[in-house]
């Protein structure tokens, strides 16, 4: 990533308040991740408000933050780790209702190739769906 990006990172971190920008580098043992082999490092960008304030003006700021990273990552599909979800990427209920269909549209940008193979896992091993969330592995039905 050049450095004019981080330089028009720190730009549009003075838009908001307590941004926090959080960058873990890869490599070593990492590249041995097959998922992670060739990433240099991981950025990751959160900005936080109080419950009762109003939440547009730093859900927009990091929209707009995104959308300037854009080109310096990963796309055709946009990715996301799932220790940092990215609800932007869809979502497969709250109540882990989505079919295998509605869930792979999301499922794949996560889980890539295991995403099937984690299904048919999840079905034997968690058959009630107790583990789930927004973006979880569904249910063969």
């Amino acid at each position: 990533m050049p450095e004019f990006v981080l330089q028009g990172i720190w730009r549009r971190f003075s838009e908001v308040d307590n941004p926090v920008l959080i960058i873990a580098p890869y490599g070593g043992r990492m590249a041995e991740i097959a998922h992670r082999d060739g990433n240099i490092y991981q950025l990751g960008y959160e900005v936080q408000w109080k419950k009762g304030e109003n939440s547009t003006k730093r859900i927009e700021w990091m929209r707009r933050l995104y959308e300037y990273m854009t080109p310096y990552f990963s796309k055709s599909p946009r990715e996301a780790y799932l220790n940092y979800r990215d609800l932007d990427l869809g979502r497969n209920g709250i109540d882990g209702s989505a079919s295998y269909e509605e869930a792979k549209i999301c499922g794949v940008k996560y889980f890539k190739n295991n995403f099937d193979r984690l299904v048919e896992v999840k079905s034997k091993v968690d058959p009630n769906n107790f583990f789930s969330n927004e973006h979880s592995i569904p249910l063969l039905k």
